[in-house]
């Protein structure tokens, strides 16, 4: 994965500084991203002729008691969105998680605006379990909810 850094943050960066959909600070160095986003259990990238197309970043989503529920984030280069890569990527998450032993996957901070992300999700089987309103400040729609989303895998099904 760190062979892929470098190709993976000008797609942090870009998403990050949108401020559309994570709420990452927008000034995080190169190092300082590549810590949260390839500390977790697992990260992948999407590839199509040597070009990443996007990534994820999987794991539990706590520790101790918790850890038997997964966790995942994903990231889709600008311009490469609507080609099924969030699609691909979301199910390979589906897929490690029940190979993994997990009793279910859960989305802590979907943001209700991201249409693509709450459409994608719930067609995987992911459910909204909740929702924090005004949890995310967005720079063009003002402070909007973060969406709990769940989805029972392995075991847990």
């Amino acid at each position: 994965m760190a062979a892929d850094w470098p190709a993976i943050f000008p797609i942090f960066s870009t998403i990050t500084v949108a401020g559309e959909t994570y709420a990452y600070p927008d000034d995080l160095t190169s190092e300082e991203a590549r810590e949260l986003w390839t500390g977790g259990s697992r990260c992948v990238v999407a590839v199509e002729d040597d070009e990443i197309l996007g990534t994820s970043t999987m794991g539990p989503n706590r520790t101790g008691r918790g850890d038997h529920i997964a966790t995942g984030s994903f990231m889709v280069a600008p311009g490469m969105q609507g080609r099924g890569v969030g699609r691909k990527l979301g199910e390979d998450l589906v897929r490690w998680a029940g190979e993994e032993g997990f009793r279910g996957i859960q989305f802590n901070a979907v943001v209700e605006t991201n249409a693509g992300a709450m459409h994608l999700w719930q067609s995987l089987g992911f459910e909204i379990i909740g929702t924090v309103p005004g949890a995310f400040h967005h720079p063009e729609h003002g402070y909007v909810g973060l969406c709990v989303m769940f989805r029972p895998v392995g075991t847990g099904a």
